[in-house]
């Protein structure tokens, strides 16, 4: 219980793929957020506007950008408990990984570092986020194929 990976080719170019990553615009209609301000680029902190009912606000903390093959980034994962100072806590690590195949692109989404998180909230967060990785490689794969 220490890494979720979830994978799937979308049937979409590899460049497609990265912009629905990259873009801050196009992320946040996939992901279902608002940006605050910012955009991704490495070294960023990004504010994101998410409903309570989804975890409330966060922010991503951008690690790397290799164009159309690794994007990176930090958070503090599961849903925000106003009892908590994130800042001291520690964060996981969110890789996307692309790779151009014949059918499109074979995406592999990696979020590593729960050993890290407390165990009071290491069950319940990796099970949040491993669902919501699910719903979000769906969400990712309607969006590719709807801005073919």
């Amino acid at each position: 219980m220490h890494t979720i990976e979830r994978q799937a080719l979308l049937r979409a170019p590899r460049g497609r793929v990265w912009n629905a990553l990259t873009d801050i615009k196009k992320f946040c209609e996939w992901f279902g957020v608002s940006p605050v301000d910012g955009e991704f680029k490495p070294g960023a902190k990004v504010r994101m506007r998410a409903p309570k009912e989804y975890g409330g606000d966060f922010d991503i903390m951008v690690e790397q950008m290799q164009p159309e093959h690794l994007f990176t980034w930090r958070w503090h994962p599961g849903a925000r408990d106003e009892s908590v100072d994130y800042e001291k806590e520690p964060t996981t690590l969110v890789e996307f990984k692309l790779v151009e195949t014949a059918g499109g692109t074979l995406l592999t989404i990696t979020e590593s570092g729960f050993d890290n998180i407390s165990l009071a909230r290491r069950a319940r967060v990796f099970g949040e986020n491993s669902q919501g990785w699910e719903e979000q490689l769906k969400n990712l794969e309607r969006y590719v194929n709807k801005t073919s």
